[in-house]
């Protein structure tokens, strides 16, 4: 009889151990389960969000390409020199603004005066501004090799890791090299500048008016009138160029346009990029990129 109780007692040992294996068995495989769900979420996140952004990508170069469709299917002497579109991309959105790089001043070739006259308007002191036109003057200025150069003693005494570059500025960012210029004002300047149009000249039908009010002998009340007569769609723009009395003065357009484009992805995923394109009258392209900004690339935000 002991004997069967005994046998009977290791058998209940046994399922007792064989239920805790299974039990051990589930929890793993729950544990498992968990680790792979959560893998395939976050895969499935992650290839949501890179679809998303590829196609907010795809929608700002679409915008690009309209924008040089519509500046290229004119001649020069017809094509504008500004101006903004919106259009549906699939089941995208793109807003478009285009401008000629003709409205801001170029720190390549802009003279004194001109780059003076911004800094002036943008609350820096006479004296002071032309000091710090003196300087971009400078950086840009070429200087025959081997020659004694005050600028370039006047960086060695600073104690600059560098020397003027004595030739233009392939960048406005390289604005933030040149010594002797606070930095605020380099901040204040930076968003009407460019390298890009090539131009002495400045377009006053386009340029902000900060720019406007940089050229030589522009007073406030020539100013005034100038911007309310280029709003004036019943004023011939040509006038506008007498009226500014400077022969930095134009309504030409350049070659160069800034595109900024918004874009809305189908998700309402929206991205921004701020583009400088060249515009080319022969060759395989219609254009190409010289420069290229993401402004903005986030989630959802105001519809456009």
């Amino acid at each position: 009889m002991s004997g069967v109780v005994h046998r009977r007692g290791m058998l209940r040992n046994e399922r007792g151990f064989i239920v805790i294996v299974v039990l051990w068995m589930l929890a793993a495989l729950a544990a498992l389960a968990l680790i792979y769900l959560t893998y395939v979420t976050n895969t499935a996140v992650t290839v949501a969000v890179n679809a998303d952004r590829l196609q907010a990508d795809a929608l700002v170069t679409a915008g690009l390409e309209l924008a040089a469709y519509r500046l290229t299917a004119q001649g020069e002497a017809t094509r504008p020199t500004s101006g903004t579109f919106n259009a549906r991309v699939g089941a995208g959105k793109v807003a478009v603004t285009f401008r000629s790089e003709a409205a801001r001043i170029d720190l390549n070739m802009a003279p004194k005066g001109v780059l003076a006259g911004l800094m002036m308007g943008l609350g820096v002191p006479g004296a002071d501004a032309a000091v710090y036109a003196d300087r971009i003057l400078a950086w840009r200025t070429s200087t025959e090799p081997g020659q004694d150069n005050a600028e370039d003693s006047y960086y060695r005494t600073l104690g600059a890791p560098y020397l003027p570059r004595h030739a233009p500025f392939p960048h406005s960012d390289e604005l933030w090299l040149v010594r002797g210029i606070p930095p605020a004002v380099i901040e204040r300047v930076l968003p009407f500048v460019t390298v890009f149009s090539n131009m002495r000249t400045v377009n006053v039908l386009d340029a902000a008016p900060q720019v406007v009010a940089a050229l030589p002998n522009m007073t406030p009340e020539t100013l005034q009138r100038l911007l309310r007569d280029r709003a004036d769609p019943n004023v011939d723009p040509r006038s506008l160029v007498g009226l500014a009395g400077s022969a930095s003065a134009t309504i030409e357009g350049s070659k160069a346009y800034r595109v900024t484009v918004a874009a809305e992805a189908p998700s309402h995923r929206q991205s921004s990029a701020e583009i400088v394109i060249l515009l080319l009258e022969s060759g395989d392209e219609p254009y190409r990129v010289l420069s290229w900004h993401n402004a903005f690339d986030g989630s959802a935000g105001k519809p456009l």
